[in-house]
């Protein structure tokens, strides 16, 4: 159907439209090569979520999810540094690879798909955005973000399964996106983990920021470690590589730490226990929508697959429970909302549901180490 776009819009179109064209490795190049000035150039991010509405108009409307209020009375001098984890799902798994057998095709066309998960991170604008299974970085997210105001890291697995699908768009693999207005970039380490001596195809970002707002520094880290069952000894490797590693960055818990990812693991593996009881003293900023404030939620993940129906909770915020306080967290997608076809689905695009978590600093860190 036509519609009608204001002056204000149609030149911002066609920087969507950009990105929606780029499957041909030539346009991919072109898209690469745009010079700086043409990328550099602001978007409004009220003008990038009307063109998204645009293109899913025939689509069913977002979700409604709200944020749960988790402040203890506390009081923070500074506004809530908001974090967003997510696995977007690679385009060439979720259309190659991953056999959601109740999902239509039509609607994991990336045209379509790619604007869902735009709209999501408009919706909630994080000060810093962590995604898994990014394989459109170069064409989609960068060009995009970059406009939006965020600074860009992206490292791909060395060996990502996107290569073995024809039509691929190259790996897919972890990204770091932080609003360059409130943060300055003071180091970034790309990190590939090992497990037992060994190089593995997972990887990491950490990056230590400092807070222009407050002048404090942090450490922020996204990771996505090894899938499937029969791999929990390596994804405990893998985890105890990324600890090791991030106690050299934060001096011993010095600077406080959060660490987003998909850890393809459940409360219950050796890895999760490691987090928990790492000297970093981390805890998992989602135990505490639970009415104990023990409890992971019941599900961050729920898919149909040829062998049956997966849900598990895998996804994760941990953070320095001494040094920040989590305000408030964005409650999960409700089994009603997924619905029975589960994710991804017309709805929702990814099969793994956001996290995001507003986050204070302490006034008095130390004294609770």
């Amino acid at each position: 159907p036509a519609c009608s776009m204001g002056n204000s819009t149609s030149r911002l179109y066609s920087a969507l439209a950009k990105t929606l064209s780029s499957s041909t490795v030539s346009q991919h190049q072109a898209c690469l090569e745009q010079p700086d000035s043409a990328r550099l150039d602001p978007i409004d991010p009220k003008d990038l979520l009307e063109e998204c509405q645009i293109v899913l108009q025939k689509r069913p409307p977002r979700f409604q999810r709200d944020f749960v209020d988790l402040k203890k009375n506390a009081v923070s001098n500074h506004r809530p540094i908001r974090v967003m984890q997510w696995n977007i799902l690679a385009q060439a798994l979720g259309e190659g690879k991953d056999n959601f057998v109740q999902c239509p095709m039509e609607a994991l066309k990336w045209e379509e798909r790619k604007c869902l998960i735009l709209e999501e991170i408009l919706a909630y604008k994080p000060d810093i955005l962590c995604l898994q299974e990014v394989d459109h970085y170069f064409d989609t997210f960068e060009p995009l973000l970059s406009r939006l105001g965020y600074q860009c890291t992206f490292f791909p697995k060395p060996w990502s399964p996107c290569l073995d699908v024809e039509q691929n768009n190259g790996p897919d693999g972890c990204a770091l996106f932080f609003l360059k207005e409130r943060f300055e970039l003071i180091n970034s380490a790309n990190i590939r983990l090992t497990a037992m001596k060994l190089k593995t195809n997972q990887v990491a970002i950490a990056q230590t920021l400092k807070c222009n707002e407050t002048g404090r520094l942090f450490c922020i880290a996204v990771t996505h470690l090894k899938a499937r069952t029969g791999w929990e000894r390596f994804r405990s490797a893998q985890g105890c590589d990324l600890l090791q590693n991030l106690k050299n960055i934060t001096q011993g818990a010095k600077i406080p730490l959060i660490v987003c990812g998909d850890f393809n693991a459940e409360p219950t593996e050796e890895v999760y226990r490691e987090f928990s009881n790492s000297s970093l003293n981390l805890n998992s900023a989602y135990k505490l929508l639970s009415p104990d404030g023990q409890s992971e939620p019941p599900y961050t993940t729920w898919k149909i697959r040829p062998s049956g129906e997966c849900r598990h909770t895998l996804d994760y915020i941990w953070y320095s429970q001494h040094a920040l306080n989590v305000n408030s967290a964005l409650g999960l997608l409700t089994e009603e909302q997924i619905g029975p076809n589960r994710l991804p689905s017309f709805n929702y695009p990814s099969d793994h549901l956001s996290l995001v978590c507003d986050f204070s600093f302490n006034q008095d860190p130390d004294r609770l180490l």
